[in-house]
């Protein structure tokens, strides 16, 4: 599947990544995003519906041998395809360390990387991000 928009950012932040998929849908747009994924079940989309963001991150953190998990593969190469059929990214802020391995990796790819959220304090690597709004909501209304 093609997405116009790829959403990178934390679990934790659920509400405001649940939010902008809204938001983006409602100007006939299609993105991807993380925790509704793409029709891809992965052993962790029935914890998701159940538990609390902070409670899954927790589990699925502190999963023995992760870097041969299957759970953690599959999740990886979901986001990756994702990333790989999207136009552009938005990194919705905070984010975490792999939310901004994804903006890395997109921007890498020669796609379009923009930044949702307030970014404070100086930051170099961040001049990879084309684009600034404070807000989801003046994203959308700019799209």
């Amino acid at each position: 599947m093609k997405y116009e928009f790829y959403i990178a950012a934390r679990w934790r932040n659920k509400e405001n990544v649940l939010k902008l998929a809204r938001g983006l849908e409602s100007r006939k747009k299609i993105a991807y995003n993380f925790i509704e994924g793409d029709g891809e079940q992965y052993e962790f989309k029935e914890q998701e519906k159940i538990l609390e963001p902070e409670e899954l991150m927790e589990k699925f953190e502190s999963i023995p041998n992760w870097k041969n998990d299957s759970k953690v593969k599959e999740i990886f190469e979901v986001d990756i395809q994702a990333i790989k059929n999207s136009e552009k990214l938005i990194l919705l802020l905070p984010a975490g360390k792999s939310a901004h391995i994804e903006a890395g990796i997109a921007y890498g790819m020669g796609k379009e990387c923009i930044v949702i959220g307030e970014q404070k304090e100086a930051e170099s690597l961040y001049l990879i991000f084309s684009k600034f709004y404070e807000t989801i909501e003046d994203f959308v209304k700019s799209v």
